[in-house]
């Protein structure tokens, strides 16, 4: 049987390392930019670079989330941005949109990318899908049974999933009530966690 890894959030530096200390076998962490990680310290280039230094005397990875739901306006700059953090030591890309995916897998052949929960893969043949583009790992969404993870894991490729963590009430990525509540979009990053409020 294939060793599981056991991954952990990363919200800062000190955090980063206090996980791998620890024993996590790697960690995923939000940039300045292009995140979902909105409520976290994040990370600058130059500590993406220190950590994935700390992790790798560690024989440990590091994974940096790029998984927000691009608009136009969220394009300016994203190619650029991947160059750093691939400079800095990142081990994978955990992203959502299909862009990202195929613009990864030509220019960064060493780097792995792993689809986000927050595409919402459900089935086999979405799995099978990424597979096929070069995608090494798929986080599937958090509503799936036990079966239904077994039946993704059969397919050969890498599969992720939570076993602790925040809840969404909406099916993971495809929320639009905090962005019309709160007017902050949680599909890019603003999460005001509305599905948790009380209401009449």
């Amino acid at each position: 049987m294939k060793k599981i890894e056991l991954l952990s959030p990363a919200g800062d530096l000190s955090r980063l390392k206090i996980a791998l200390l620890y024993g996590a076998d790697a960690v995923y962490l939000g940039g300045q930019n292009y995140s979902l990680r909105a409520n976290a310290t994040n990370f600058s280039i130059d500590e993406i670079k220190e950590g994935c230094d700390f992790a790798h005397k560690l024989g440990k990875k590091v994974y940096q989330t790029v998984n927000i739901v691009f608009h136009n306006e969220d394009i300016d700059g994203i190619y650029d941005y991947l160059e750093k953090c691939v400079n800095a030591g990142v081990d994978a890309f955990i992203v959502s949109d299909p862009f990202i995916i195929n613009y990864i897998v030509k220019n960064f052949p060493n780097v792995e990318v792993h689809v986000s929960t927050q595409n919402s893969t459900t089935n086999v043949e979405t799995v099978k899908f990424f597979k096929k583009e070069g995608v090494k790992r798929v986080v599937p969404a958090r509503e799936l049974s036990k079966d239904e993870i077994k039946e993704l894991c059969d397919t050969g490729i890498d599969i992720e999933v939570f076993i602790h963590g925040a809840m969404c009430t909406f099916y993971s990525g495809r929320c639009v009530l905090s962005n019309y509540i709160t007017n902050r979009d949680s599909n890019r990053g603003g999460c005001s966690q509305v599905c948790r409020f009380a209401f009449d």
